[in-house]
């Protein structure tokens, strides 16, 4: 706990917007009432990155990993079982730690500053409340402007959004608009407070396919133009390369991997890594897919042993990856950082098969 302190004083980027240092959320897994719970799940193990204002960092990985847990303590829907959270309040142009946030005031102002587009647009709109009571309700909340000024605002953002003409989608209910619709709803009313961050998880996956690139082209024009900081949650590789400056890669609770997106996807270094990018499907019918590098499923993140999260399904793991903990998140690039003890600073391989595992070659 002493190194998350120290880590919270360090000066901080001025163009830093949002600061997680080794963040953990455990689950406890109750087996009777009366007991006090022995076993956990480890659904966030010792998580730290940044964001910077105006940007998009990307989380991505196989469902279960974590990144919805992650997004979910960022907007405190979750609170977290260890670890630091600083999120740049505009108001005073300083870094604020959420976890001292406790206050209904203080969650109040928070809500100005954080919002969060929700996976499914169908679940996340009450049925029995129209548009522009959902879109409206932030500033209902935060007693913002009369009536006429919170319909002028909602009408904003519906057009900003693309649902045009905006006075005819006011009062429509939810199961009077598509699914595309909603979601451009939904992201209204995330942004009808001006926030500076915004945790979008999955915002595209429940969506057709020919409705997805303008969702994902509209968010983008939204960051350039109010200068939203996105932390965007996929499984997705080929959305978080159009939507993403930094890519992130979770597996089992832990980042191994974070690189810029170009970086990450042209010279992936860790051996999960390579296997998501080997599954990601290539439109040409005469292309031989290689094996995927993976073996076995999803290891169980209850009570997890100390060596790497990946060792089980790793096809290149050596003696030292098991006897030495799970590696930390070192540099081994400029600005390529990988959890692994097969990859050496220089961003190259060790161990009898380096010539054929070369990452860099």
């Amino acid at each position: 706990m002493t190194d998350i302190v120290e880590s919270v004083e360090k000066p901080v980027d001025p163009s830093t917007r949002v600061k997680v240092d080794h963040l953990k959320k455990y689950f406890p897994i109750s087996k009777s009432m009366f007991r006090r719970a022995d076993d956990f799940v480890h659904a966030v193990d010792d998580v730290s990155f940044e964001i910077k204002a105006g940007r998009s960092l990307g989380l991505v990985g196989e469902s279960g990993c974590g990144k919805t847990t992650t997004g979910r303590i960022l907007v405190k829907l979750e609170e977290a079982s260890e670890g630091s959270v600083q999120i740049r309040d505009q108001a005073i142009d300083e870094m604020v730690e959420i976890t001292e946030i406790t206050s209904k005031g203080d969650r109040k102002d928070f809500r100005k500053n954080v919002q969060m587009i929700f996976q499914d647009p169908y679940e996340s709109m009450n049925p029995r409340r129209t548009v522009y009571d959902a879109v409206a309700e932030p500033l209902v909340v935060q007693k913002i402007g009369s009536t006429p000024d919170r319909e002028k605002r909602v009408v904003e953002l519906l057009t900003l959004v693309g649902l045009t003409p905006a006075e005819s989608y006011l009062f429509r209910y939810p199961h009077e608009l598509s699914g595309g619709q909603r979601q451009r709803v939904a992201i209204a009313r995330a942004l009808v407070m001006n926030p500076s961050f915004v945790v979008a998880d999955e915002p595209t996956s429940m969506l057709d396919v020919s409705i997805r690139i303008s969702i994902m082209q509209l968010m983008s024009d939204l960051a350039d133009e109010l200068g939203v900081t996105y932390l965007y949650i996929t499984h997705d590789l080929a959305v978080a390369r159009y939507m993403c400056n930094r890519i992130a890669v979770m597996y089992l609770g832990k980042i191994v991997e974070l690189a810029p997106t170009e970086e990450l996807l042209a010279n992936p270094m860790h051996p999960y890594t390579r296997a998501l990018l080997s599954a990601v499907p290539v439109p040409d019918p005469s292309y031989d897919r290689p094996d995927v590098e993976i073996l076995g499923g999803v290891s169980k993140a209850i009570n997890p042993e100390a060596v790497c999260r990946f060792i089980e399904r790793c096809p290149f793991a050596e003696d030292k990856c098991r006897e030495l903990d799970h590696p930390p998140l070192d540099d081994r690039a400029e600005e390529h950082f990988v959890a692994c003890h097969l990859v050496t600073p220089d961003g190259t391989w060790t161990g009898a098969e380096r010539a054929e595992l070369d990452l860099r070659s």
